[in-house]
């Protein structure tokens, strides 16, 4: 693996008598995007502002290029962050916003007038050069800001809920927008967010982060098909758990209320028959049969039905008194018996133990 062009240590850094940030561990290379992905109090954001030098750590070091560069002022580092509310200032144009850090850096007029022009085309906003900020709407300020960050040619580009201001369509345009550019600038980036389609889409690798600590860290395909943990799943949006019960192995089986299932992959090297587990299945992979397998399978009846525009997102209400979603391609009768099979890759186990922990 090449050298990392940057390196977090052991970051800790504390507030009252509670971490903040617990022991981070972090590397990043060269033009990869980073995700910072967690729930509001993670720690994402207190992460980005040491990172700048907004911010000090109390213990651990951060390594540029292989340089200590923890008590290096904020000045010195040569790295860009973007804010989420963009920071413009109100009574400048777009071109004077974006103008404003390669002028603080003492760059001549010409360079500067070249390089407003250059990051205007690549935010694709080359017609609003002379516009009013508070003449434009929040994703051309989006874009702005991006503009504005990216001009003095930063070494690190950092993007704080760069789209949280955002409604949902708007989002995931310039998801796809910030994707593409950021794979045009290829500048080492790290972004934080605490929507998992939106890390999904703009990372090239995901870190997920609760109470200070990075729990996950890999591509996000790998986040989203192998969670490491109960919390991590929900977090995914993962809402069909079943209490479950370690049955078999090779291949695993597990017991539950409303019958066994056969899993697929590699489970926990902890796990053991006769364990108490939380069965997780996840509901992409899941379709309605007409036969009776006997096992990997869960019948109920058809309790709502919502239109969701590529499809139809059903709840099943169980023998047991749960709701199952799933998605299904059409709409279905409220109040139809409904069987659906589950294939063994769509299940996941962890430990019953773990709804007790305290990321949970």
């Amino acid at each position: 693996m090449k050298e990392p062009c940057l390196e977090l240590k052991a970051v800790q850094k504390d507030y009252e008598g509670t971490s903040l940030l617990a022991g981070i561990d972090l590397m990043l290379q060269e033009q990869e995007t980073l995700c910072l992905l967690g729930p509001s109090g993670s720690g994402k954001s207190t992460l980005l502002r040491i990172l700048a030098g907004l911010e000090n750590a109390d213990t651990g070091s951060i390594l540029w290029k292989g340089k200590d560069i923890t008590a290096l002022p904020v000045e010195k580092r040569n790295f860009g962050l973007m804010f989420q509310d963009y920071a413009l200032f109100p009574h400048m144009s777009v071109a004077e916003n974006i103008a404003f850090g390669p002028r603080m850096h003492g760059w001549k007029e010409d360079a500067i007038r070249r390089r407003v022009e250059q990051t205007l085309t690549i935010v694709r906003m080359e017609k609003f050069s002379e516009r009013r900020v508070v003449d434009l709407s929040g994703g051309e300020k989006q874009r702005v800001a991006l503009a504005r960050t990216i001009a003095p040619n930063p070494a690190l580009l950092m993007l704080d809920e760069p789209l949280g201001a955002l409604d949902k369509a708007l989002r995931d345009e310039l998801g796809q927008v910030l994707r593409e550019i950021l794979n045009e600038l290829q500048i080492p980036t790290i972004y934080v967010t605490h929507d998992q389609e939106e890390a999904f889409t703009v990372g090239d690798s995901v870190a997920v982060l609760n109470f200070g600590k990075i729990l996950q860290i890999g591509r996000p395909e790998s986040i989203y098909s192998t969670p490491a943990s109960l919390w991590i799943a929900g977090f995914l949006g993962f809402t069909n758990q079943l209490p479950a019960k370690m049955i078999g192995v090779n291949p695993a089986r597990v017991s539950t209320d409303l019958g066994e299932f056969i899993l697929s992959g590699d489970l926990q090297p902890s796990l053991k028959v006769t364990d108490d587990l939380i069965l997780i299945i996840r509901p992409e992979q899941v379709r309605p049969v007409n036969r009776s397998a006997g096992h990997n399978q869960i019948t109920g009846t058809v309790h709502d039905s919502q239109f969701r525009g590529d499809g139809y997102r059903l709840a099943l209400e169980l023998a047991n008194g749960s709701v199952f979603h799933f998605r299904d391609t059409m709409r279905r009768e409220l109040g139809k018996k409904l069987t659906l099979e589950i294939p063994q890759s769509a299940c996941l186990v962890y430990p019953a133990h773990e709804k007790n922990d305290h990321y949970y």
